[in-house]
């Protein structure tokens, strides 16, 4: 940190209690200004020589006193209110006296305003303390980069005296030149305490990174922060992710329950917080990269909580993006806000094929839906249905996450009837299930037994598909005609469980046949048999019956594509028959 000594005379200045100042000395004083409440014993000449306003005030005050025949050993001055109060003065004071008196930049603001209010200029005397400050913020202060965040702070509470002395435009010009300046030719020392890039243990020299002076703004109050972002923005072209990491970086810092270390519990001043959560809102670039969904989510979670007024904005600017959150981002969240997002997501890429985009919010709600199921108060079956329909049509791979989140709910609320049951399944694919989710699925009490015989069924003509025993050559099994299906849905419940059994049974042989298959195959031979028996334990299903047509109907209608080829499966070495 930069400071200017002025002075030679040792410091003699001293305090009875602590609303006295007097200076020791063998003379005696003869004038006693009030400061506040605090009051300096000095002595006239050494004030009368810097100080025009004090000449003023202390020939008005002896004037007075001949009037009124007052006649006293002191004079006495008032001064309700000066910049930087009864500290500020002393420096004026001991300038006066020539003693030893330390400028920096903590205190240098306050001094020039104090000064500038006492009218220390130069018609005065030559050398007085307003040309020296000037000398000293001009030629080190302002050259300095931490040095002038820190002056820059100080003027808030001397405003409105530092924006008539213009010190606090003189600071957000020296900031925003030095944040605009090439990276190649920063020589000064800055804050950056992201990971530094190591190379076998030692720590290799590298530029300058493009977002070096973000954290070293952190420290400012919010109203002086968003005119330096301001200032940056207009002086040069800065790049908006990097402001975008600016607004990030304050953000943390400064906003409860933004980073792990901290919780918007700490909150008290609720106005103060939604101000500086709005005025971060405003700072925001406009284009779409320029800040993570990560961030828009938090900044999102803090704005309701607050209740700014700019959460509809941004709500918006989150849902466009909702595919690039992850699942720990949206978890903070309601069903309702969730809900309200896929919404502006769904109109956002109405008109576009945005196929990677649209899986990626479907995978989002799928696992929402998983853990949000946990707590069967905070998620009633309507919102359930509600929020799994909205992204039902959009594509998938596998739908072991849609699974995942039946199962839980189930398991959570085990007091559902078998039509909602039955609804909810609708939105699972069991084509699309994976080898693991299926062998799951056929051993979970808590689905409806015709969805067990479902995924049993497509099990079973997987694994002869994956056998190369398809007449058809595609891995999607044959779909009975729906005009089959006329029974109802309690019949479909009243399926032997014993040749269910059976059918769990008979597809365990078959993963069993088809790893002996891989380990003859290996030694040129090749297993037979395997699928038979399941094949007619369908056979007496379907004859029986006569369910196909409703089993199918489970998924509601019938979803295009192929079984998840790349889902590991297992099955038999039989030909089906």
């Amino acid at each position: 940190m930069k400071f200017m000594k002025l002075g030679s005379k040792p410091d003699s200045f001293q305090s009875e209690g602590d609303n006295v100042r007097y200076v020791s000395s063998d003379l005696a004083t003869d004038v006693i200004v009030t400061i506040g409440d605090v009051k300096f014993y000095l002595h006239k000449f050494p004030l009368l020589s810097k100080s025009a306003r004090l000449q003023k005030l202390i020939a008005t005050t002896s004037s007075s006193n001949e009037d009124n025949e007052i006649h006293q050993e002191e004079d006495e001055i008032v001064i309700p209110e000066i910049p930087g109060g009864p500290a500020s003065f002393e420096i004026c004071a001991k300038f006066c006296y020539g003693m030893t008196v330390t400028l920096n930049a903590y205190n240098v603001v306050a001094a020039r305003c104090a000064a500038e209010f006492l009218e220390m200029h130069e018609t005065v005397e030559k050398g007085n303390l307003v040309y020296k400050i000037e000398v000293f913020l001009n030629s080190s202060i302002l050259q300095s980069w931490k040095d002038s965040i820190i002056v820059l702070q100080t003027t808030r509470a001397l405003s409105p005296h530092a924006e008539e002395l213009k010190l606090t435009g003189r600071c957000l010009e020296s900031i925003a030149s030095r944040a605009c300046i090439d990276t190649s030719k920063v020589e000064w020392s800055y804050t950056y305490s992201k990971k530094k890039n190591l190379d076998n243990g030692l720590r290799r020299p590298q530029a300058v990174p493009r977002d070096w002076w973000v954290e070293d703004l952190c420290d400012l109050h919010i109203d002086l922060y968003k005119r330096v972002i301001t200032t940056i923005e207009s002086r040069c072209k800065v790049s908006a992710d990097v402001i975008g990491e600016a607004l990030h970086a304050y953000a943390t810092r400064r906003v409860p329950g933004f980073s792990k270390s901290s919780s918007s519990a700490q909150i008290t001043d609720f106005a103060k917080y939604r101000a500086l959560v709005g005025s971060i809102i405003e700072l925001i670039p406009e284009e779409k990269q320029s800040v993570s969904s990560s961030f828009l989510i938090k900044l999102l979670r803090a704005s309701i909580f607050l209740g700014c007024d700019e959460e509809t904005g941004l709500m918006n600017r989150v849902g466009e993006r909702l595919d690039e959150a992850s699942l720990s981002d949206v978890m903070v969240y309601d069903v309702d806000l969730l809900q309200n997002l896929v919404e502006v997501f769904l109109k956002s890429r109405s008109e576009e094929d945005d196929v990677t985009g649209k899986a990626s919010v479907a995978k989002l709600v799928d696992g929402y839906l998983a853990e949000r199921s946990r707590d069967s108060e905070k998620l009633p079956l309507q919102k359930f249905l509600t929020l799994a329909e909205m992204v039902s049509s959009f594509p998938r791979q596998s739908h072991d996450g849609v699974y995942r989140a039946i199962d839980m709910f189930l398991k959570e609320h085990p007091e559902i009837s078998k039509s909602e049951k039955k609804r909810i399944c609708r939105l699972m694919d069991c084509r699309k299930l994976s080898v693991e989710a299926c062998a799951h699925a056929v051993q979970n009490e808590r689905l409806p037994m015709r969805v067990v015989v479902q995924v049993l069924f497509f099990e079973q003509a997987r694994a002869n598909n994956n056998n190369g025993s398809s007449s058809t050559g595609n891995s999607t099994p044959e779909i009975i005609p729906a005009s089959r299906s006329t029974n109802t849905e309690d019949e479909t419940e009243s399926w032997d469980t014993e040749d269910i059994k059976t059918l769990r049974g008979e597809l365990a042989s078959l993963r069993l046949a088809k790893n002996q298959q891989q380990q003859e195959n290996n030694k040129g031979k090749v297993v037979k048999g395997g699928g038979l028996g399941v094949s007619r334990v369908f056979s007496k299903l379907w004859s029986g019956k006569e369910r196909s047509g409703e089993i199918m109907s489970s998924s509601g209608t019938s979803s295009p594509g192929s079984v998840n080829d790349d889902s590991k499966s297992s099955s038999s070495t039989s030909k089906k028959h």
